[in-house]
């Protein structure tokens, strides 16, 4: 597939319509499509049985709640699960029952859940995925009334019962871990690590050393490294590419690569040092430093590949032991210290069921309520993308919504459905996302057709959703176009099942004609309200919020000291969330691009997520608040991180040397880690310029 891309790139076409002609099968999930068609095919056949109209609103449930799982550790899938599930009973009750009021009424209502639907995105990817579910929810339960109360709580209850199976068949029944190849891959580069730290102190323990065995090592060697992380780093990509870059498990596995690629840089280093002289002292103490090292990062390894790697002690032990090693031998304590720094940020790295993305780890249930609070007012700003996509989509919705329940059809809902669903905060996007809904719901038609010719009966209409809905959540982190080329005729007999006697071909034909319709309404809505343009703004969007963050830190320590009001710092920590949500908004789009510009988009995930983490430590200084003990110290640091944004936000690598820490000082820690997160950063911008 790549000689299209670069063809329709060279015959000067858009570089978003180029996702349509790159189709990354290696990223094919099978089984994750059994699972999803199993919970949803499960529930049809349990109604060809009972003959019972809610059941097909339970599958309806359990195929949306497959849709909307973040993926990952159960602790951060079960909060998205269960909320959908929840919110979508009640919508689908309250909803219901709203179909009976007047029409200026039902506008304005549904118009006001599409808004907030759409806001949720501000939470991140689960919560995006969540909203735009319970936005399809909200249009569908307009198209019924309920005439009493008990089928209103039958098919509420039903909802909530699918979307329930769906979350036991995920959770607990059939797990799927889909950041498995990636942290496999990054494990396998720490232990392509530990293979050349085990030769490298072989090879200090020869006697005749020349020129012929250092070469030997730094060719085998060196390059089995590279090649092992450049390995991860692709697979890295693949999977924020399909899971999305806005989560604790992209962002961990992220950092532990650049510090994986980082810690490599200081062991070439190391070996140059030990090639280009010999002395005895430095020798044993880069042999100590070697023999403690190699088995730490098999522990690593295997902590990484078993997702067991948590803030251990051992790791921190180790990491001030070598840092003492280079005591011994002042030309390593530069190196020794990088290996250290980076040993230290892999065990900061706590698994995902510990680690509260953006927030400390220790983080109380009041403190996580108030910083939710916090980012969703620090959102409600004109500059806020997410808020201006939110209020587009409840703007653009209106009319259609208005048309469709005034002249109701069988299937008018779908003209809202695809209009919202299609539009997305930016127009080269929404463009590209038309096409690929047109294009897929075309295919998916044709597919619909055929099937109608041979499933003449709902048993076999039945038995035909098994292996559509296998092909559809197979094929969804692949290509949107496919995975809409298998959800429509997926829908079409859904739809078939629900209102038996109708047509496959009317029902395919009339989903093509709204889908049509809705996208280019769509395009039209991005074009026509507050349009936001894509080129070129992934490196604008970074120098913002490194420097936002910047802000942060200095307005923090300023009110440490005493000398900012507590006005300014809420002032830059909204700042700060409003740069990083535009930040990670940008990301999602690049992510959509070919895989061209995998170098920089690898160095913006990693400044991302080390932003996050930085943001977390600033957050627990304002927590934890305590007099600044040494203020010359923590008026130094400020400059420092001031100094050290402007530096990262011109992509330099050379950020000035740490001023001292404040001494005695409990909170001196959290200057180290944001320095850390800095340094981090630095060297991932640099690589990538």
């Amino acid at each position: 597939m790549r000689p299209a891309a670069k063809d329709a790139s060279a015959a000067g076409l858009p570089r978003g319509i180029l996702p349509l002609v790159a189709v990354d099968l290696t990223r094919v999930s099978i089984a994750e499509g059994v699972r999803a068609a199993l919970s949803t095919a499960a529930i049809v056949a349990l109604n060809e049985w009972l003959v019972w109209p809610p059941l097909m609103q339970a599958a309806l449930a359990a195929l949306f709640t497959c849709l909307c799982d973040p993926g990952g550790p159960f602790r951060r899938r079960l909060p998205a699960i269960l909320c959908f599930g929840v919110l979508g009973a009640l919508t689908t009750m309250g909803f219901g029952m709203l179909r009976a009021a007047p029409l200026p009424v039902v506008v304005p209502v549904v118009c006001l859940g599409i808004f907030c639907a759409q806001f949720a995105r501000v939470f991140g990817q689960a919560a995006q995925q969540v909203g735009n579910l319970l936005t399809v929810v909200q249009v569908l339960a307009l198209m019924r009334s309920f005439p009493d109360l008990p089928t209103m709580l039958a098919y509420g209850g039903a909802f909530w019962a699918g979307s329930l199976w769906a979350a036991l068949l995920t959770l607990v029944i059939w797990r799927v871990h889909p950041f498995l190849p990636a942290r496999r891959a990054v494990a396998a580069a720490f232990r392509a690590m530990a293979a050349l730290t085990g030769d490298l102190h072989d090879l200090l323990q020869q006697d005749a050393r020349d020129e012929a065995m250092w070469d030997a090592h730094a060719r085998t060697q060196r390059r089995a490294v590279r090649e092992a992380i450049e390995r991860a780093r692709d697979a890295v990509l693949a999977t924020v590419r399909a899971r999305g870059p806005v989560s604790a498990r992209a962002a961990q596995t992220a950092i532990r690569l650049e510090a994986a690629d980082q810690m490599f840089g200081a062991l070439v280093a190391l070996s140059e040092l030990l090639a280009a002289r010999r002395d005895q002292a430095m020798d044993a103490a880069a042999a100590r430093l070697l023999r403690l090292l190699r088995p730490l990062l098999g522990l690593i390894a295997h902590g990484i590949e078993t997702d067991a790697v948590a803030r251990l002690p051992r790791l921190e032990r180790a990491a001030a032991g070598i840092a003492a090693i280079a005591d011994a031998a002042p030309p390593l304590r530069g190196v020794a210290e990088a290996i250290a720094e980076r040993l230290r940020v892999v065990a900061n790295l706590a698994a995902p069921e510990g680690w509260t993305f953006g927030a400390p780890e220790s983080e109380t249930l009041r403190q996580a309520l108030r910083r939710t609070v916090t980012r969703a007012r620090a959102n409600f700003d004109w500059q806020s993308e997410v808020l201006r996509h939110a209020l587009r989509a409840a703007v653009a919705a209106a009319p259609a919504l208005a048309v469709t329940l005034r002249w109701p059809t069988s299937y008018g809902h779908w003209l809202t459905i695809m209009l919202v669903m299609t539009m997305q905060p930016y127009v080269a996007i929404t463009f590209v996302r038309a096409l690929e809904r047109v294009a897929g719901t075309l295919a998916g038609g044709l597919v619909a057709a055929g099937l109608a010719a041979l499933c003449t009966t709902p048993l076999s209409i039945a038995v035909a959703l098994f292996p559509l809905a296998v092909l559809a959540f197979a094929l969804r982190p692949t290509s949107f176009a496919l995975f809409m080329a298998c959800l429509t005729p997926l829908v079409v007999l859904l739809s078939e099942l629900g209102r038996p006697g109708e047509s496959e071909l009317v029902i395919a034909a009339m989903r093509g004609l709204y889908v049509a319709i809705g996208s280019g309404l769509a395009v039209l809505a991005v074009l026509l309200l507050w349009p936001s343009w894509e080129p070129g703004r992934l490196g604008g969007e970074l120098r913002a919020a490194i420097l936002a963050h910047a802000a942060y830190a200095q307005a923090e320590i300023g009110a440490l000291l005493g000398e900012v009001a507590d006005a300014e710092v809420q002032r830059a920590r909204r700042g700060a969330g409003i740069a990083s949500n535009n930040l990670e908004s940008c990301l999602h789009r690049s992510l959509l691009e070919p895989r061209s510009a995998g170098a920089a988009l690898s160095a913006a995930l990693t400044v991302d997520a080390a932003l996050r983490r930085m943001a977390g430590r600033i957050t627990a200084l304002q927590l934890e608040p305590a007099p600044a003990r040494d203020p010359e110290a923590w008026r130094g640091w400020r400059t420092w991180i001031a100094a050290a944004a402007a530096r990262l936000a011109e992509g330099a690598a050379d950020l000035p040397p740490r001023p001292r820490l404040p001494e005695q000082d409990p909170l001196a820690d959290a200057l180290t880690r944001i320095a850390r997160q800095m340094e981090v950063s630095a060297v991932a911008l640099a690589r990538a310029a």
